[in-house]
């Protein structure tokens, strides 16, 4: 399984980005996806979390009421909207798939199965 992120980019504080994920060579099906990001000289750290099932969703703190993963099942798409952008939110960032359906999901970068090469977000003050 190959994962792809993208829709990174520079922006100002304030602003807002949409970061997408998808798949090659097979689907989402029965996974639970994450978000997590690195900032250079820090660990990776989880950011949000999707399950199967639609209606369960985790964010981190930092970023409850600026940040909003949804998933696109039939498309194999998980996206991140992510507004209100602070420079602290810079970083690169990860899209991972974690085996487990329904309403499975989890912030332990070591439950997950498949990582995608991040993209670069950098927000300017």
């Amino acid at each position: 399984v190959q994962l792809q992120a993208f829709g990174g980019g520079l922006v100002q504080a304030g602003g807002s980005l949409r970061l997408s994920c998808t798949t090659s060579g097979r689907t989402f099906s029965g996974y639970a996806m994450g978000w997590f990001r690195q900032a250079p000289g820090k660990e990776r750290e989880f950011v949000a979390a999707i399950a199967w099932s639609l209606s369960f969703t985790y964010y981190r703190d930092s970023v409850k009421g600026r940040f909003t993963i949804s998933r696109n099942n039939a498309e194999n798409t998980v996206y991140l909207q992510m507004n209100s952008l602070k420079p602290e939110d810079t970083a690169v960032y990860f899209c991972a798939a974690s085996s487990g359906g329904g309403g499975y999901w989890t912030k332990d970068p070591g439950d997950y199965d498949y990582w995608g090469r991040g993209t670069q977000v950098t927000v300017s003050s």
